[in-house]
This record gives C-alpha cells, sequence and structure tokens, in this order.
C-alpha cells in the first residue's frame, strides 16, 4: 500500500475516534490492512481520567462505561462521568485553594468568606449517589431531548467539607424570609447573551440545609477541576444539577432563582408542552436499581452458575431490599448486599447467584427503600426523559448456550 494511501487510512480511522487499543480495516480496493487506531484524547480538563472508562457523547459530556462500574462501592475518581454546561474555569483558580472567595447572601451577617476560613468551620464526610437527573434517558423509545446516557452517568463518591448549618450557624443564622438555598457557579458566560439564558444557578428547598456540604474533597483527594474544584456544593440525594461546582456565590432566599436552568430547565415537564416553573422540579432522587454483570449485548453465557451483580439507591432514603428476576419480572429471588453499607445516601452493591439454560433470559433488578417504596416497573414519561428509574426499561438481556 502506498504511503498516501495509509495516511488516508490512518486519518479516517482518527475522525471516527476509536478507543484506544481497538484495531479496524481499512478496506482499499478489496485488500485490507489492519490498523491500530491512536489512543483517545479525552478533553483537557478532564485529560487525566482513564479513557478507556469513559464514552464521550461530547466535550462536556463522559459518560462511565457499564463495563467499567466495577464491584467496589465507591466509583474512582478517574471513571466518574462528567456532565457540564459550560467549559470549566481556568485551572489556576486551583493554584491557591484557600483564597477562594465564596460569596454569601440571605444571613444575618452575610459576608465574603474564603474556604480557608470555611475549614476552620467544621467537617464531614459523606458517600453519595451523583447522578445526572437524565440517567437512563437511552432506553426511552423514540426521540428524547438530551444526552442519551445509559446507566453511567452516575457514581458513588466520598465528599469532605464543612455542613453548610456550620456556615449558617458561624455567619449569625438565617434571614427569616428565606425559603431556598440558591448556589451560583463560577464558570465564564459567553458575552452578547442573557446571563439568566446560562447562568450556572439551581435553588433547592430549605429542608436540604441538614445534610448539605460545601465539599473541598473528594474520595480522599483535592476535589479536581472536572468535578468542581476548588469548592462545590453537596446536596445528598438530590440529582447532580442541583449540587452546583465552583461554586461561587450561596445565598439563602424567599424564591427560586429565575436562572432558566432553575426556571425551565430540570423539570418534570409533560411530552409536548412548554416547559416553566410551574413543572415539578428535579430535586431529591428517585429511588433506583440495575444490573452491571453480566453485561448486556457481549458474548453468550455458558449454561449453568452465573453471578449477577448491579447497583442499587433510595436517593435520600436507605435501601432496604434488592430483589432480581431473570425471567423478565414473572418470579424475583433476593438478591445479597455485597458491600459495606456507607449510610442512607450512597449505593449498595448486590449480588444474585442463579442458574441459567440455554436461550435468551431478561435479567431485572428493583428496590425497595426502608420505607417501603418500590421501584417503579414503568418510567413517569416527561419532555426531558428525565429520572427514569423503571425497572423493566433497565432490564437487560442475554443469551445463554
Amino acid at each position: 500500500m502506498s504511503e498516501s494511501i495509509q495516511t488516508a487510512c490512518l486519518s479516517s480511522a482518527s475522525r471516527r475516534r476509536w478507543l484506544g487499543g481497538a484495531a479496524g480495516l481499512c478496506l482499499l480496493g478489496g485488500w485490507q490492512s489492519p490498523v491500530f487506531a491512536e489512543p483517545r484524547v479525552l478533553p483537557g480538563y478532564a485529560s487525566w481520567k482513564d479513557a478507556s472508562a469513559l464514552e464521550e457523547h461530547s466535550h462536556l459530556a463522559l459518560e462511565t462505561r457499564r463495563s467499567a462500574m466495577g464491584s467496589s462501592v465507591i466509583t474512582p475518581a478517574s471513571q466518574l462521568f462528567v456532565r457540564s454546561h459550560l467549559p470549566p474555569p481556568e485551572a489556576r483558580i486551583l493554584s491557591d485553594r484557600d483564597a477562594w472567595v465564596l460569596q454569601t447572601a440571605g444571613l444575618k451577617q452575610a459576608r465574603d468568606i474564603t474556604l480557608g476560613e470555611l475549614r476552620e468551620l467544621g467537617l464531614e464526610t459523606v458517600a453519595t449517589v451523583l447522578q445526572s437527573a437524565g440517567n437512563g434517558r437511552a432506553f426511552i423509545p423514540g426521540k428524547v431531548n438530551g444526552l442519551p446516557w445509559g446507566v453511567g452517568a452516575a457514581g458513588c463518591v466520598v465528599w469532605s467539607g464543612v455542613p453548610l448549618r456550620r456556615v449558617v450557624s458561624a455567619l449569625g443564622g438565617l434571614d427569616p424570609a428565606a425559603r431556598f438555598i440558591t448556589a451560583t457557579g463560577a464558570e465564564v458566560l459567553p458575552e452578547g447573551i442573557d446571563p439568566l439564558s446560562l447562568l450556572p444557578e439551581r435553588s433547592v428547598p430549605l429542608l436540604a440545609l441538614d445534610d448539605a456540604l460545601l465539599a473541598w474533597e473528594m474520595n480522599g483527594e483535592p476535589l479536581p477541576l472536572a468535578h468542581g474544584g476548588p469548592l462545590r456544593l453537596i446536596v445528598p440525594g438530590y440529582y447532580a444539577e442541583n449540587q452546583i461546582k465552583y461554586i461561587r456565590r450561596l445565598a439563602f432566599t424567599e424564591q427560586e432563582s429565575a436562572a432558566r436552568m432553575m426556571a425551565r430547565d430540570y423539570r418534570l415537564t409533560p411530552v409536548g408542552a412548554e416547559p416553566g416553573p410551574g413543572d415539578a422540579p428535579l430535586w431529591e432522587m428517585d429511588l433506583k436499581s440495575w444490573i452491571n454483570s453480566p453485561a448486556p449485548g457481549g458474548r453468550a453465557l455458558k449454561p449453568g452458575p452465573v453471578r449477577v451483580l448491579g447497583v442499587a439507591f433510595g436517593g435520600t432514603r436507605a435501601v432496604r431490599q434488592v430483589e432480581v428476576s431473570v425471567d423478565g419480572g414473572q418470579r424475583w429471588g433476593v438478591a445479597q448486599f455485597s458491600g459495606p453499607d456507607l449510610g442512607r445516601f450512597a449505593w449498595r452493591q448486590f449480588v444474585f447467584e442463579t442458574e441459567l439454560r440455554t436461550g435468551s433470559h431478561v435479567l431485572a433488578s428493583r428496590v425497595t427503600d426502608a420505607e417501603g417504596r418500590e421501584q417503579p416497573r414503568l418510567r413517569t414519561d416527561n419532555a426531558g426523559g428525565f429520572a427514569n428509574n423503571s425497572w423493566l426499561d433497565h432490564a437487560i438481556k442475554v443469551q445463554v448456550g
């Protein structure tokens, strides 16, 4: 093959951005030559992550592959999904983390406070599920607006920081009119637009105050830029969109934010309707579970013993029980928890031992929380494809034999 043809073939492979280590065939005039793709390159802010564990939906959206979920409770930072609405601030904001300034409002002694000062107010550590509200959207038939997340827009993370209630106490307590916690990120907005159209700002109800953190550490390491460093609001049990990265302003407000991200986006809007502030906001996560292994679409399994692995969580409630079905939900068996209980906001990993005969099998899981709520069979349809926790949608088909 000529050098020009080889170059063309390599360029074609590069444009397709095959995964590092994968091989392709360039078909030219019936002659086949194996071409090994270049290692996949992630966006600069996430270049330290494990590219083989992530699927890139866009420059600002990286999904953890189901095969990379593993069997440990905590999701490594190198494999954790990323979802951003704007490019992150410049990395120099991490050069002096303690100098980061948080503006406050709606407090009796509201003032600017540095991260260094926040460290002096207290420290707590909590394990939580971090999950985008769009996780599971890919399983909804038909065209739905939004990124086609499978199960990988989620992970279980350990956060460390100061409890928000300690900050409130240190700054004199709440303004009596406060009803919401409103957080604003520090991303740079494009010029010439209405700031409210892209402002990274969300409000959550004041009842979240007891559990919320201002976190500066993730999985025992300083919070990386990709996940909101140097400082991020963590609201355990709530969808990730409420957990504002690069938090620059913390306000306790009488009204919800007027930013589009709050007023129109991330709400349960009926199919075909125009979104608006009257629709239910996506705050607390629904209970949910899914199976990670055996993976769908893989090689046929051998008849006989099969170990089913997955994860389950209850949003703001603890998990009581997980059941698994191997016949599409006709019969269920109780699974065993396979790892430590890290608290009601973390997920529980489960294992179910069974035997499968030759043929096709539909595997499903469903979780029951501590208050007796059960994961539903069907999803609640909505315009954005949000909050899909249907066990039927998340069921997988495997072939045996």
